[in-house]
């Protein structure tokens, strides 16, 4: 959940949505937001909406004072949504969720369950730090109804976790998801961060080694972006540390994708790999496929039939305007079709599925041929079946180039 919110129309302070943003309601796939803001410490890469205990030390902020606001807020969902459709997904993300502890994390499902509803078959999902977690935490949260876990592991290298800013311990992410699994969560995934500054191809393959003797179903690795404002941003504008080379960051990514993919994690998206279709993150796909979700929490974001709003970013403030009665939203803003079409070009794209050839325009349609010939979109998908309902389906150069694809396609 990213730290500075962009600029929007007025939001009504009774969380109001148009008729037209309900219509179709129920009808898409629908998810919930948690966004927990709350770190023990801040690592030096990330620009998320997260506070510690000392920032918050003279704050009226407090976890207790969080869950009330967001009982309130989901309750808000509620009425605002009128009937709303159960929750076929939930995300718990931060910050660090696993900070509430096994108690907290059952009540922020609870919250949902007394408000919105979970469908039968409901994916519930809560991020974890490796470090505030163990066995007795995965069998308490499985038994609440959580069903799959995601752990910041980033590198099993420790020069690597020390520069990025990371307590937990090498080797404690790769236990814990071994924990999560004699929990009985199926689905545990692990995410990576690569292109750190002094990570060698070695470091990485250390990473993918541990990460796969953990026997998970998932993992999600991202290349290092240095983010304005950050420690991590501060420390090589001094030059302490030398910027990600894009070069290099190709090399990791291939390399990560081979190793995967040997394995037998294939790709489903640009940045994550699963065993199976099972094991994709659903209430990821919401997002890439421009379903409905409610984001709630401090600066959390939500989309509702083309209606988009993002809530205020500090924790007292976000409790003290639903303690009012009030939406805690900032802003929003209500998708044109040409915005809609760039999202979900830019989203679908970066899919295995890849995106219908026969949503771009004429001109796109050729450039995506083009593209095709370039080798940059998969000629045999684009062909379709008899030539027809053909995709845009990124090949592995077009992966790696997908901003620009996007790009040519718009």
């Amino acid at each position: 959940m990213p730290s500075a919110l962009p600029d929007g129309d007025v939001a009504p302070p009774d969380g109001a949505l148009p008729g037209s943003a309900l219509t179709g309601l129920g009808k898409r796939p629908f998810g919930v937001y948690v966004h927990v803001p709350f770190c023990a410490t801040r690592c030096g890469y990330c620009d998320f909406n997260t506070y510690t205990a000392a920032e918050l030390a003279s704050s009226p902020a407090s976890p207790q004072s969080w869950l009330d606001g967001l009982r309130t807020e989901l309750a808000l969902a509620a009425r605002v949504l009128g009937t709303p459709p159960k929750a076929d997904t939930v995300f718990v993300g931060g910050g660090t969720p696993s900070l509430l502890g096994a108690a907290g994390l059952t009540d922020v499902l609870d919250a949902v369950r007394d408000t919105v509803g979970l469908a039968p078959d409901a994916e519930v999902t809560t991020e974890s730090n490796p470090e505030s977690t163990g066995p007795a935490f995965f069998a308490q949260i499985r038994a609440a109804g959580y069903t799959r876990i995601s752990l910041g592991m980033q590198s099993a290298a420790p020069h690597v976790l020390a520069v990025l800013d990371r307590t937990h311990t090498p080797g404690r992410a790769a236990e814990a998801a071994r924990e999560a699994r004699r929990a009985g969560f199926d689905h545990v995934n692990l995410d990576l961060i690569y292109g750190t500054p002094g990570e060698t191809a070695s470091d990485l393959a250390a990473s993918l080694d541990a990460v796969l003797e953990a026997g998970v179903d998932h993992v999600s690795a991202y290349a290092l972006i240095i983010e304005e404002g950050t420690a991590l941003a501060r420390r090589i504008k001094r030059g302490d540390l030398p910027a990600p080379d894009d070069d290099v960051l190709a090399d990791r990514y291939e390399q990560t994708d081979k190793a995967l993919a040997a394995a037998g994690l294939h790709w489903y998206e640009v940045s994550n790999w699963a065993t199976e279709p099972k094991a994709w993150c659903r209430h990821n796909l919401g997002y890439w496929h421009g379903a409905d979700w409610w984001g709630a929490g401090p600066g959390a974001h939500s989309h509702v039939g083309g209606v988009r709003w993002w809530n205020v970013k500090h924790p007292a403030r976000y409790a003290a305007e639903l303690a009012k009665g009030n939406s805690p939203a900032a802003a929003r803003e209500t998708l044109t079709r040409e915005d809609r079409h760039l999202e979900r070009v830019m989203l679908e794209l970066r899919l295995v599925d890849g995106l219908p050839i026969d949503a771009l325009s004429e001109e796109a349609q050729k450039e995506a041929r083009l593209a095709a010939e370039e080798g940059l979109l998969d000629k045999a998908a684009m062909a379709g079946v008899n030539g027809r309902f053909g995709r845009c389906v990124l090949t592995f150069t077009g992966r790696l180039l997908a901003d620009a694809v996007v790009r040519r396609l718009t």
